[in-house]
């Protein structure tokens, strides 16, 4: 092999290990996903698909805010845990989503400590 494939061969791999890392770097961290699945359907905060990529809606308001698409997703989580610190709380081994008059909504069962252990995180409750 010569200098210049070397050179290419090089160029191209750090091309494509810098593309790897930006990638996993605006990716959030992973949530699990039966109990998220079941707390997102009472969230206001909704994707809608425009042409310049994604806007997040306030179901509540029906606001839009359209951050960057690097940042939507870490916009998305932010404005769920805002929401959560507010309307889910931990009782026994149910969360309790709430509305906004303080009254309940639903009640999801945790089955496992790592479920637990994640929304101790990620809510803040």
């Amino acid at each position: 092999m010569n200098a210049k494939k070397g050179l290419f061969l090089g160029l191209l791999f750090a091309f494509f290990a810098i593309g790897f890392i930006a990638i996993q770097k605006a990716t959030p961290d992973a949530k699990p996903h039966r109990i998220y699945k079941e707390i997102k359907v009472y969230s206001p905060y909704k994707f809608e698909k425009t042409i310049g990529g994604l806007a997040i809606i306030d179901s509540r308001t029906g606001t839009k805010e359209k951050p960057d698409a690097a940042d939507s997703l870490y916009r998305m989580d932010e404005l769920d845990q805002q929401w959560g610190k507010n309307h889910l709380k931990i009782v026994e081994n149910d969360v309790v989503v709430l509305g906004d008059n303080n009254q309940t909504v639903s009640k999801i069962f945790i089955q496992t400590q790592k479920e637990r252990d994640w929304l101790k995180k990620f809510f803040g409750i």
